[in-house]
């Protein structure tokens, strides 16, 4: 081979091996003195199964394996196949080989070196276990907080022992929610809330957590009766409880107060609504454009409504998700018009058959998007 020959096959990043029919080497690339450490008289013969191998024993073996491609090849495809091999001073290499057949029998061996590649591989395998892991453990987490939420949340078919009909369609974004429902009965006075806290998942789940805290706290404890002040004592307790300056949590709030034996409303909302429907039209009872929380130092008004209710009257309260859910062929948000105008398409269906059309409605409007927040309705016939 001529100088300049030689001197391309010394600086190649791979290995040039020739190993005739019966097994023996008859060439090796001089770059195998760079790569591996050794010369390449050493490697010939059966220097290339003794020298950079583990033990006498693996070479014996990938000779073996070898010679039964060798005999093989005229039958099926040489494979590409990886090797660990031993550099001279010990250090272990990870070359990948494809060979061809050579016209006198021989194999032509063509080994590139891989062993970085597979170092970077083998952190980056490490680091997804990691990650993996990890991931299983929140997950355990959530899931051990999602029975902590589903602990504090009212039984949804409860509802219904006071109220001669009702549902609670609650559907959370992620495992836990943001939204929380909530119903309490003190003597004739029946207490329905449907609360969006700030932000889903672990965060809006926490926030949950505290409001159902809050309000036991103004209602069963404190014996406040009058919606408008229930939520201005809900705003003061959430900004006591959170004390971190400019902190941006809180929540938008439904409060219901029901007589039971009069059938009187009263209703306040802290930027969530009310609605009425009532011979086949829509009364919208609007809220106050101030959160629960949030807005510290700024002098809060809650509007106290009061009506009295009608025979065949259906009372609907909601978060947010239901109208904000992207979809539909534009994929646009549903908006409140849409869904105002479908609590009106079923008047004609009890309560629980509602509740079921309306997750329907939702899953054919989302179709492949995904879900965009917590959902909660509540619907009420007293």
């Amino acid at each position: 081979m001529n100088a300049i020959g030689e001197a391309i096959l010394q600086n190649l990043n791979t290995l040039i091996v020739v190993i005739d029919p019966k097994g023996e080497v008859s060439y090796t690339s001089p770059s195998v003195q760079r790569l591996l450490g050794f010369n390449t008289t050493e490697l010939l013969g059966n220097g290339w199964w003794n020298l950079p191998r583990a033990s006498a024993e693996e070479g014996l073996l990938v000779k073996k394996q070898i010679l039964s491609v060798i005999e093989k090849s005229d039958k099926i495809r040489i494979p590409v196949f990886e090797r660990e091999v031993f550099t001279a001073k010990g250090e272990k290499k990870v070359i990948v080989w494809n060979s061809n057949l050579a016209e006198d029998g021989s194999l032509v061996g063509i080994g590139y070196d891989i062993t970085e590649r597979k170092y970077t591989e083998g952190l980056l395998d490490k680091k997804i276990k990691e990650l993996q892991v990890k991931n299983s453990e929140m997950l355990e987490s959530i899931a051990y907080a999602q029975r902590i939420q589903k602990s504090i949340l009212a039984n949804p078919d409860g509802l219904s022992e006071y109220v001669s009909d009702s549902f609670i369609y609650y559907q959370p974004k992620d495992i836990v929610s943001g939204d929380l429902y909530w119903y309490y009965k003190k003597e004739n006075k029946l207490y329905v809330a449907a609360i969006d806290c700030t932000g889903h998942g672990v965060p809006g789940a926490l926030m949950s957590v505290i409001a159902n805290g809050l309000l036991r706290t103004t209602i069963v404890k404190r014996n406040l009766e009058n919606p408008a002040e229930i939520l201005f004592a809900l705003d003061e307790e959430l900004q006591s409880a959170l004390l971190t300056e400019g902190a941006a949590d809180g929540m938008d709030i439904a409060l219901v107060e029901i007589d039971l034996d009069t059938k009187k409303i009263k209703f306040s909302g802290a930027f969530r609504p009310l609605v009425l429907i009532r011979d086949g039209k829509i009364i919208e009872y609007k809220a106050s454009k101030y959160p629960i929380g949030l807005y510290a130092g700024v002098e809060k008004k809650f509007d106290l409504h009061e009506f009295d209710l009608q025979t065949n009257d259906t009372l609907y309260m909601f978060s947010d998700g239901y109208s904000d859910q992207f979809g539909g062929e534009r994929s646009k948000k549903f908006n409140r018009k849409n869904f105002y105008e479908m609590l009106l398409s079923i008047q004609d269906m009890n309560m629980s058959e509602q509740g079921s059309f309306l997750e329907y409605a939702h899953n054919n409007w989302k179709q492949d998007e995904p879900q965009t927040d917590d959902l909660l309705v509540i619907g009420l016939k007293i």
